[in-house]
């Protein structure tokens, strides 16, 4: 059996793990997924993940991929997998992809969603996937300040202090807030985020959906590169991984028997 290149689509609730990343003495995403594939196939496996979600943070769209030199038919992996794994962890998709397709590397954007319940009462079906913040948000308002954000720019004011990559510029492609009754939702694709980003944005919103602040201020937040002159971190709760999109999806294709 040649080696592999296995591409899964993954989605999960966070609320139990201490984010994607494998991490010493810490429940994770990524260690179970990996824990998982070691005991169906018997072999040792590198797992790598598009997006290193946070503590707390969802997914309906994470992708991953490993390398492996195992008999189990591409096909069988999901089901086999969900078997294995926690109710709170599903493979969605598994693809045999290209040997040169790298989950991270080629990845084109990412997608999240930032939810919040405005209600009075806490939703308690839906709870653990939201931000429950009581009180009317000016949607409107919102939506003028996110469309600042739109485009190529220097995003430092929105980057946690513990994020320490060399360069804070990021684009972001599209980003929209809309309010369903008492829900309201902040969309956001970007090529890259960096670490705290979409909570900082987020909470920022807030702030002047709230009315503190005029939706003009976002403008100079992201023109001061200054995280203290930004809003609040969000709770992670509210926070879930879409989508990440690829050139290609990078699947081999079945050989055609036709002439």
């Amino acid at each position: 059996m040649s080696n592999r290149n296995i591409k899964l689509t993954i989605q999960y609730d966070g609320t139990a793990y201490h984010g994607w990343q494998s991490q010493r003495n810490a429940d994770t995403v990524q260690q179970r997924i990996s824990e998982a594939i070691e005991r169906l196939t018997t072999r040792p496996v590198r797992l790598y993940g598009s997006s290193r979600t946070d503590a707390g943070v969802h997914a309906l769209g994470q992708v991953a991929h490993f390398h492996i030199d195992c008999p189990v038919p591409t096909e069988n992996f999901r089901k086999a997998l969900n078997k294995i794994l926690p109710d709170d962890i599903v493979i969605t998709d598994v693809t045999e992809v290209a040997p040169e397709f790298d989950a991270i590397k080629d990845t084109r954007s990412k997608r999240y969603r930032y939810t919040i319940c405005t209600a009075t009462v806490p939703p308690v079906m839906q709870v653990r996937f939201c931000w429950h913040r009581p009180g009317r948000l000016n949607v409107e308002a919102m939506q003028a300040a996110a469309a600042c954000l739109v485009g190529t720019h220097d995003f430092k004011s929105f980057a946690s202090a513990a994020d320490k990559r060399q360069s804070s510029v990021r684009t972001i492609l599209d980003n929209s807030v809309r309010q369903d009754g008492p829900w309201v939702y902040y969309e956001v694709e970007a090529n890259g985020f960096l670490y705290n980003m979409v909570r900082n944005i987020a909470g920022t919103l807030v702030e002047i959906g709230r009315g503190r602040w005029p939706a003009y201020r976002m403008d100079k937040i992201l023109a001061a590169r200054d995280r203290t002159l930004a809003g609040p971190l969000a709770p992670a709760c509210g926070l879930c991984l879409v989508e990440i999109r690829y050139e290609s999806d990078g699947r081999i294709e079945p050989l055609s028997d036709k002439g």
